[in-house]
């Protein structure tokens, strides 16, 4: 019963917030498209770390990926709204591969390995076409107050998959093999676990996940450089989100994204202080309360 009424609360929710280009504008748009991507990358990153286990700080080299594989679709004539999914699906052939030499890493090692291949992707896409940035191609198909709903409904649609696809991994057996592999893998695998084939779904769905946004962002502010979409800055902040929110849990980065906002929004004009304020609620959180806002409830 309580799972039903769950449910039928977040399809009014999403209803709601699907309504809101019609209600709302594009004054109510902007604002709801940042937090739902965050709230989408808070969802992903929760799956790697708090999950399986693996603690990323080179998520950004996905959300690179699907913004420029848009710039590329969109650059061949297709429509950007339409190449989102296609961004989505490159980020994840691209992590495919890689997860092969990655997941060989754990803890720390991984840490730094994640964001080392995002570097290298960073390093790749400035190679290519310097660090002075590209606009998104295509981005007149619509009439401006259209691509920011269209906009504003892709990033309600990505985060709904991202909260929505981590709830069904970890309810379902999956999320059985996904927590003893986080837990100890040796005794995960000695139990039967495939441990290598459990964290690369988990890493491939994050990276699809993270690539959409990807897409979403660039498609939002028409302009993407190397330097700012491949930034360790992202990482840091789906970390931080996670842990103030509650890691390990669904609901958590969900909480952890609506704090994230609402500090950007009212402690941004203060400059660098507004990091240093972020430091210190991160580091007060951890001390006094470990599992997060929504671990608070058990207290």
């Amino acid at each position: 019963m309580l799972r039903a009424a769950s449910a039928l609360g977040g399809v009014l929710v999403v209803a709601v917030l699907a309504g809101v280009p019609f209600y709302g504008g594009p004054g109510w748009e902007r604002p709801l498209t940042d937090l739902l991507t965050l709230a989408a990358l808070a969802s992903l990153w929760n799956l790697l770390a708090g999950y399986a286990g693996l603690a990323s700080f080179g998520q950004q080299a996905f959300l690179g990926i699907g913004a420029y594989t848009l710039y590329l679709a969109a650059a061949q004539g297709l429509d950007p709204q339409l190449a989102i999914p296609l961004a989505a699906l490159a980020a994840g052939l691209v992590a495919l591969p890689v997860s092969f030499p990655l997941l060989r890493l754990s803890g720390g090692h991984f840490a730094i390995g994640s964001w080392v291949l995002a570097e290298i992707f960073r390093l790749a896409a400035t190679l290519q076409g310097g660090n002075t940035g590209v606009s998104l191609p295509g981005a007149g198909r619509h009439e401006p107050l259209l691509r920011q709903a269209m906009t504003y409904w892709w990033a309600l649609a990505v985060a709904v998959c991202a909260v929505g696809g981590v709830l069904l991994l970890v309810r379902g057996r999956y999320g059985l093999s996904v927590r003893a592999v986080a837990g100890d893998p040796v005794a995960a695998a000695a139990c039967g676990v495939r441990v290598a084939r459990t964290r690369r779904i988990a890493y491939c769905a994050a990276a699809v996940g993270t690539g959409a946004v990807g897409a979403v962002l660039f498609a939002d502010v028409l302009y993407v450089q190397p330097g700012s979409i491949f930034n360790v800055q992202y990482s840091v902040s789906m970390m931080f989100m996670v842990l103030i929110g509650g890691i390990g849990t669904v609901t958590g980065p969900l909480i952890g994204a609506l704090v994230f906002f609402a500090l950007q929004q009212t402690l941004s004009g203060y400059g660098p202080w507004y990091l240093v304020l972020l430091g210190v609620l991160a580091v007060v959180m951890t001390m006094f309360a470990p599992r997060g806002i929504w671990g608070l409830r058990d207290a």
